[in-house]
């Protein structure tokens, strides 16, 4: 079985998984004014570690800290943009499948539109 992202599996396939959903729940969270305070007093740690002249070790710390928080939401932002890059594509086949099969258009048209369904697939 090869890995897939999790943006990549149908909604069809057994539900949500545990990472979709802890994905979804810290994007919530990430996106809250309580994160944003959790994030200002990291800040002013880091800032209040460098005033005060804190051992090197205090200083690390809090750098470290931070870059870990930065790398945890590149990842839950990567994920987020990735999901809804396949839902608006999903959206976009649909709507092009729905013109195709009106078919009130040229027949140069429809033949461009079908060449461009599920383009994205092949990429």
């Amino acid at each position: 079985m090869a890995f897939r992202h999790p943006a990549e599996r149908t909604e069809d396939e057994a539900g949500r998984g545990r990472f979709e959903r802890l994905a979804e729940a810290a994007s919530n969270f990430t996106a809250s004014p309580l994160f944003y305070c959790v994030c200002l007093l990291l800040v002013a740690g880091f800032l209040v570690a460098h005033a005060l002249g804190l051992p090197l070790k205090w200083q690390l710390f809090a750098a470290d800290l931070m870059t870990a928080v930065t790398l945890l939401l590149l990842a839950l932002l990567k994920n987020a943009e990735r999901r809804a890059e396949h839902a608006v594509q999903r959206k976009l086949d649909a709507i092009a499948a729905a013109l195709l099969e009106q078919g009130g258009s040229s027949h140069e048209a429809r033949d461009a539109l079908r060449a461009v369904i599920g383009l994205h697939e092949d990429a």
